[in-house]
């Protein structure tokens, strides 16, 4: 970019040289026998989507959007040791299975590391194929040539083109890589599995173009000394972004979590000080989760709020209110506040039931058994009403819950009727939506649900 007569390592002057490199045909598009593609009109366009993959996995069919569209390329990142590879394996076994040949690219593990863990899991499908290569253009060559139903390359960062000098892993490799790869997959119409590096904090590592370039990229998260990991989507262009898988880490693999209310709610102690239930929805599915809090007096001058699974604004809006509305004198009290599982609760539905379980610590009163708690919580510690709430209702009675406090607002309208559920004066109320088995509390104020929920 600049004229240089001085070596700046050696120090010599005149001793430069030009040197031009000149682009391989695969750095300009060619060597390939893949069709260059052609404007469609409008109308020549197939109106009827590709035929997804549907699997046997429903969890991952749940994130995914009802399974793998053709031609899509998934990105999937995960703390090192998580289960991605296992994951992955057992999709493409069973992918092997039901529908034709799946390539399985391994550019950090040999065949024998893939062929031992594919033993351990009990999978020999003979349609599975292994291919322990790092070099880009031999991939999309076997690609080409076996023409699978489905493509996995573990991991992005580990293999590189040597149509670039760069070295493997670097930001301008792990673009030029991944945009090959997704290119033959669109032009083949084949699914296109990528396993990304991630960074300390959790997101995927290398160019930030990386997760604009595919159509999905999927997070598996969770303790890697916990048996349970969860699944969720960051993009997806095929399906809601709100979905969440659960899995279980077994001697089998990933088996999947038909029931994760019940798995959240497997070790919950019941009347105990500081636990209450929330109905979150993740997606389009009702969550019930233990929340549990524990207040207890602070040696410093500042206490502490700590918030795990919780948002931490919303911690801080709940225990001024709790403070200003209540009268609970928190401003000396460190507040830990934690969901059981793992699970991360982005909606205010929350509130109610993280209100309760910090008042039933600080009191030291339980929170009754049978109650789940649903409903958002304001300024002026008022409750107000919450989307859905029929399908929460619906999974707390699933779980034998007895009784529901949620906001009077959300049991006024459309579908009210008198009778058991029916709203009245009281605060009693419900619609026809309400399932008998549970009964419904309506309150105004989060005072009156806390006078409701904690037990005399």
């Amino acid at each position: 970019m600049k004229w240089m007569g001085r070596c700046p390592d050696c120090g010599e002057w005149n001793t430069l040289e030009e040197s031009r490199i000149q682009e391989s045909a695969m750095a300009l598009g060619g060597g390939s026998s893949l069709q260059a593609p052609t404007p469609l009109a409008l109308p020549e366009i197939p109106s009827e989507p590709s035929r997804r993959i549907v699997l046997e996995n429903a969890e991952l069919n749940r994130v995914l959007g009802g399974g793998i569209v053709p031609g899509s390329g998934i990105l999937v990142g995960g703390d090192p040791g998580i289960g991605k590879s296992t994951l992955l394996i057992q999709t493409a076994a069973e992918v092997a299975r039901r529908v034709g040949r799946v390539l399985y690219v391994s550019a950090e593990e040999s065949a024998y590391q893939i062929g031992q863990r594919a033993s351990r899991l009990g999978l020999d499908e003979g349609g599975l194929l292994i291919l322990a290569d790092t070099i880009l253009e031999q991939i999309l060559a076997q690609i080409e040539q076996v023409r699978p139903c489905l493509v996995i390359v573990d991991s992005v960062q580990a293999i590189h083109s040597s149509a670039s000098g760069s070295a493997a892993g670097s930001i301008s490799q792990v673009r030029d890589c991944a945009a090959h790869l997704l290119r033959q997959a669109r032009q083949l119409n084949i699914p296109l599995f990528l396993v990304g590096h991630v960074t300390k904090e959790g997101a995927i590592a290398g160019p930030r173009v990386l997760e604009h370039m595919v159509d999905a990229v999927l997070q598996l998260e969770g303790e890697r000394f916990h048996a349970y990991r969860l699944l969720h989507s960051v993009k997806n262009r095929f399906g809601s972004t709100n979905e969440v898988g659960v899995f279980e880490m077994t001697e089998r693999g990933m088996a999947p979590v038909a029931n994760p209310s019940a798995m959240f709610l497997a070790e919950r102690l019941p009347n105990a000080a500081g636990s209450a239930i929330a109905v979150p929805m993740e997606g389009s599915r009702p969550l019930l989760v233990e929340v549990q809090a524990l207040a207890s007096p602070t040696a410093f001058s500042q206490p502490r709020r700590t918030g795990n699974g919780v948002d931490f604004n919303r911690l801080l809006l709940v225990t001024a209110v709790l403070s200003k509305r209540l009268g609970l004198s928190l401003s000396a009290q460190d507040v830990f506040v934690n969901v059981i599982g793992g699970l991360r609760i982005g909606e205010p539905a929350a509130d109610l039931a993280v209100a309760a379980a910090i008042c039933s610590s600080y009191r030291n009163v339980p929170v009754a058994a049978e109650v789940a708690l649903i409903g958002e919580i304001g300024l002026s510690g008022e409750l107000r009403s919450v989307s859905q709430l029929a399908l929460r209702l619906h999974e707390a009675a699933k779980l034998g819950f007895g009784r529901a406090i949620v906001p009077r607002h959300a049991l006024r309208g459309k579908g009210v009727r008198s009778g058991q559920n029916g709203a009245d004066d009281n605060g009693k109320g419900g619609s026809s939506d309400i399932p008998s088995e549970i009964e419904v509390l309506g309150a105004r104020t989060v005072a009156d649900a806390l006078d409701a929920a904690l037990l005399k």
